[in-house]
């Protein structure tokens, strides 16, 4: 079955690389040892006139497969597990004279012992683990068998031949397309690497296609739905499609650890052509907004037949794209919300923010940053390369932040082996240590060029941790899962193993108390609307018999959400005198006009204070950041909301701003009920309202989500969506 090209290598025979599931070669329908002797036809044996794959969404196939959901009409089916196939012969098949057996191909260059070429016996009983194909039943000249694949087997588009034995050599049938069999991983199989015990949570993490991810703030956490479509007609080629384009080795793709990698790197652009292009700079020309997506399918799809990278993405758009491509080919995987998250630039585990003698941050020394939330993955599967215990949820992560073996790329790194700090193991367990356990260490850098460490904040990294919760829309918090809580012995251990495994020394931090300060300063930024004035309040407090004069400053930024400065747009200098054992609160207002200009792709504002105590010389700081509450999209809908009836669905916004939108892009898509679509407004006039109706007519019942969102020149991140419950069609 194998093609071997003629060239040799120091002995060795080179066989080209299989790397791609969409190349083919046909295997010869007639395979012959010898001149067949006069007198003898060939079409007296055994012949096959048809096949049949059950492949409807009601056959058992794929119902027994949890593969009834994808809008395809080819046979999709989970590996290690059985599926019937019924071949219809030229007359009655006799097992004592007649020899048949079933072939999978994949790729172009088939070989037995690559798992790309399989033969599949006829055998008298199944056995676990095993490729083997079972007569279950016999009817004239048809024959069903069970077929029963390896739980190991390579996830992909094989290709499917039935080959009769003669005494002259081999015939087989030749190709036809309409007998392509996916086969996917298998939550539902024990022997599979990927098996998840728990019938709810694989409903959720492998058969739900809406889903929620969390962002904004630890303060004020916001969460918008995201449609993960990976059942949508066209995706599973498009991630099949992913893995060619990396040019995997198809003999790895059944190892969920390679293709959770592959995945990684793929899903950015950064060095690959991959699926996304990350856009941090709030100019998104010639492209979508990151804001702007509502969900994976059009995304993919674009990639795939575009061949080109789709412009742009941020965390949430690669976190929730990357879940479209793990739950798709069978991959457990959910999407998770990381707050205040370290960007650990030197791997010394720690992150380092360097102020002047003034208090003020120094942006040139400053070099790790801290993102106010960041989005990965989580992938379920066992690790037999790591030691026993570190399988389950593992982080991998296809955000472009550092390179990893040479491409942009993380994980999978096991949660349970980075909560105990062994981040010795593999795939990029130090960076991901840092982003959720490092401590944030504040340093005066000196005029005369000397560091000094003023304190250390060992709590303000990986605050929370969130994923959407199993069967519904809310909050789960698995902060736990990652790390002890704060100041418990445990997490120090765990932070001091970590250093021991080679990662760089640290400043010594040991020894740093700060001194304990008379006076104390916090402050509070009111409930932020967008397009109005709000106030920002600092409270002092003097706790002393003494007098104390205060020179205080504030700083107002927009910040991208990871961290990084943008622009600042206030900076207010005052002094304050606080009498003994007293409290004084200083009002600042911030106007609209003073940030509305600047936005960003997030409207996150972000507020450092800084205050000398002039007779004690010490140095207080606080930084908060508030994220703006921004109007919404509405969707409605109207008709009966039943699979195969018609119904339309109105989006509606109304601009609160006292400014024009310009060049208004509203997005709309809901799987199974409507296909992505989006529609341009040139102007929205202040305190104006937009419609937009469309028809739709659901095709999947149950409960759905329509989602909508609105971007615009000066306003973007604007969301909407309706729960919806879509009835069955009534029975003719």
């Amino acid at each position: 079955m194998s093609e071997t090209s003629g060239t040799t290598f120091g002995g060795r025979r080179a066989i080209p690389p299989n790397n791609s599931n969409a190349a083919e070669n046909d295997p010869p329908t007639v395979e012959l040892q010898g001149p067949v002797p006069r007198g003898v036809n060939l079409q007296d044996y055994l012949n096959v006139t048809n096949v049949h794959l059950f492949k409807e969404k009601w056959d058992t196939n794929k119902l027994d497969h949890h593969t009834d959901k994808y809008d395809s009409n080819k046979l999709i089916v989970r590996r290690g597990q059985s599926f019937y196939i019924q071949i219809d012969f030229n007359r009655p098949y006799d097992p004592r004279r007649d020899l048949f057996r079933v072939e999978y191909v994949i790729g172009r260059y088939p070989q037995e012992n690559k798992g790309t070429y399989i033969p599949v016996p006829v055998v008298s009983e199944l056995q676990s683990g095993k490729w083997g194909a079972k007569v279950v039943m016999r009817e004239r000249t048809s024959v069903r068998l069970s077929i029963q694949s390896s739980p190991e087997c390579i996830v992909g588009k094989f290709r499917m031949y039935v080959a009769v034995w003669t005494p002259y050599g081999v015939i087989r049938t030749s190709r036809n397309p309409e007998t392509d069999t996916y086969i996917l991983f298998n939550p539902w199989c024990e022997e599979d690497a990927v098996y998840l015990d728990d019938a709810k949570e694989r409903e959720e993490y492998v058969l739900n296609d809406i889903g929620v991810i969390f962002y904004g703030d630890v303060s004020d956490i916001k969460s918008r739905s995201w449609s993960y479509g990976q059942f949508e007609d066209g995706i599973l080629d498009a991630c099949l499609y992913v893995m060619d384009r990396a040019k995997m080795d198809l003999s790895g793709r059944g190892n969920p650890i390679k293709v959770s990698r592959v995945g990684s790197a793929m899903v950015n652009a950064r060095d690959d052509e991959g699926v996304l292009v990350g856009s941090w700079d709030n100019v998104y020309a010639y492209g979508v907004p990151p804001s702007a997506w509502t969900g994976s399918v059009d995304i993919l799809l674009e990639y795939h037949s575009s061949e080109n990278p789709v412009r742009y993405g941020q965390c949430w758009v690669f976190a929730g794209v990357f879940n479209t491509f793990l739950r798709c080919l069978g991959i457990p995987a959910r999407v998770v919300t990381n707050y205040f998250s370290a960007h650990d630039n030197n791997a010394n585990l720690q992150t380092d923010i360097f102020l002047e003698e003034d208090g003020n941050v120094n942006s040139k020394l400053t070099k790790d940053s801290i993102w106010n939330y960041h989005c990965w993955n989580e992938a379920w599967m066992t690790r037999p390369d790591l030691p026993v215990g570190f399988g389950g949820w593992q982080v991998v992560d296809s955000t472009p932040q550092e390179n990893s073996d040479g491409m942009y790329r993380c994980g999978p790194a096991s949660v349970q082996a980075l909560k105990h700090g062994h981040i010795c193991f593999q795939f990029d367990a130090p960076f991901v240590f840092a982003e959720v356990n490092s401590d944030v260490v504040y340093i005066t850098a000196k005029k005369d060029g000397t560091h000094v460490v003023e304190t250390v904040d060992a709590t303000h990294i990986g605050q929370l941790i969130v994923t959407k919760q199993v069967g519904g829309d809310g909050i789960k918090d698995i902060t736990d899962t990652y790390k002890f809580q704060e100041g418990q012995e445990e997490e120090r251990l765990a932070l001091e193993t970590a250093l021991m495994y080679g990662a760089k020394k640290p400043l010594n931090t040991e020894d740093v108390t700060k001194l304990k300060s008379d006076v104390d300063m916090d402050f509070e930024v009111e409930n932020a609307v967008l397009g109005k004035d709000f106030k920002l309040t600092i409270t002092f407090r003097n706790q002393s018999p003494t007098r104390y004069t205060i020179s205080a400053y504030l700083s107002g930024n927009i910040t991208f959400y990871t961290g990084v400065s943008h622009v600042e747009f206030k900076n207010e200098t005052f002094k304050v005198t606080l009498e003994p054992l007293s409290v004084k609160k200083e009002e600042v207002l911030i106007r609209a006009g003073e940030y509305m200009g600047q936005l960003l792709e997030q409207a996150s504002l972000h507020f450092f204070v800084t205050a000398r105590v002039n007779e004690t010389k010490v140095v207080l700081a606080k930084q908060k950041s508030t994220v703006l509450t921004i109007p919404k999209v509405i969707i409605k809908v109207r008709g009966a909301k039943v699979v195969g009836s018609d119904m339309v669905v109105t989006v509606e916004f109304t601009n609160p701003l006292k400014q024009t939108l310009r060049n208004v892009w509203i997005y709309l898509e809901g799987p199974g009920v409507i296909k992505p679509k989006r529609k341009l407004f040139r102007e929205i006039p202040p305190n104006s309202t937009v419609q937009w109706e469309e028809a739709s007519r659901p095709w999947v019942s149950g409960r759905r989500k329509l989602i909508a969102s609105m971007t615009s020149d000066s306003l973007r991140h604007v969301y909407g969506e309706l729960d919806l419950q879509i009835q069955r069609r009534p029975a003719e």
